[in-house]
């Protein structure tokens, strides 16, 4: 499923892939319109009706992800309602081994996430994930989102890597498919990035996993010295 033996660089996607995204589901979907509810004098039902439309229509773009733009967009403080559900922020399972695993088999690791750097800040914070790998970037600073295709020159800029000896680890579709067009030789792909949600179907051609346990023996197998 992976070629451990022929990667240098792991490139790790944040929000369903390392950290469970029903923190963000939850915020989106039922937090965040229930607060806006209170706020404008609305039902939840009706702010929902109002706000998830323009969410789905941003969908793709860096506005997204964008809690500047949103708290702008909706005139609330989205970082101070995000931080009012923060004990939702959790690991999925297996990660912790996993990024143990990748350390002792000297692999480089670093977080690549569209995630905005305000609620990126509160999650390092809650779940100390910047000190389990070797890098943390956000999609913000390059000013587009990693389904970009231009993303992927600007962060081979940003973080030099040999693209042929990379894997990229997302639980977006789309998201693995522009690493691919961009020539990031492996891709990973989570199939149950929620623990509240059922797990979605494979990708047609990329491979997936539903947790990390699936492929950590192997990545084991690197870490062991030679003769083990």
């Amino acid at each position: 499923m992976v070629n451990w033996s022929s990667l240098d660089t792991v490139f790790l996607d944040m929000d369903g892939t390392l950290l469970d995204l029903h923190y963000d589901t939850h915020f989106w979907l039922e937090h965040l319109p229930r607060r806006y509810a209170e706020f404008n004098n609305l039902t939840p039902e009706q702010a929902r009706n109002l706000i998830i439309p323009m969410i789905q229509a941003e969908r793709g773009s860096l506005n997204w992800y964008c809690t500047d733009y949103w708290s702008n967009r909706l005139s609330v403080n989205i970082s101070e309602l995000k931080g009012e559900v923060r004990d939702k922020i959790a690991y999925r399972p297996h990660v912790k081994p996993f990024l143990e695993a990748l350390r002792n088999a000297g692999l480089r690791s670093v977080i690549v996430t569209n995630c905005h750097p305000d609620p990126l800040a509160l999650k390092l914070h809650i779940t100390g994930l910047d000190q389990l790998v070797d890098d943390v970037i956000s999609s913000h600073d390059l000013g587009k989102p990693k389904e970009a295709p231009e993303f992927w020159a600007d962060l081979r800029r940003l973080q030099p890597h040999e693209p042929a000896k990379t894997l990229m680890v997302d639980d977006s579709f789309p998201v693995l498919e522009s690493a691919v067009t961009a020539g990031i030789g492996q891709c990973l792909a989570i199939l149950a990035p929620d623990s509240q949600i059922a797990p979605h179907g494979p990708h047609p051609s990329i491979p997936s996993i539903h947790h990390f346990d699936e492929v950590t023996p192997q990545l084991l197998k690197r870490s062991m010295p030679s003769g083990a």
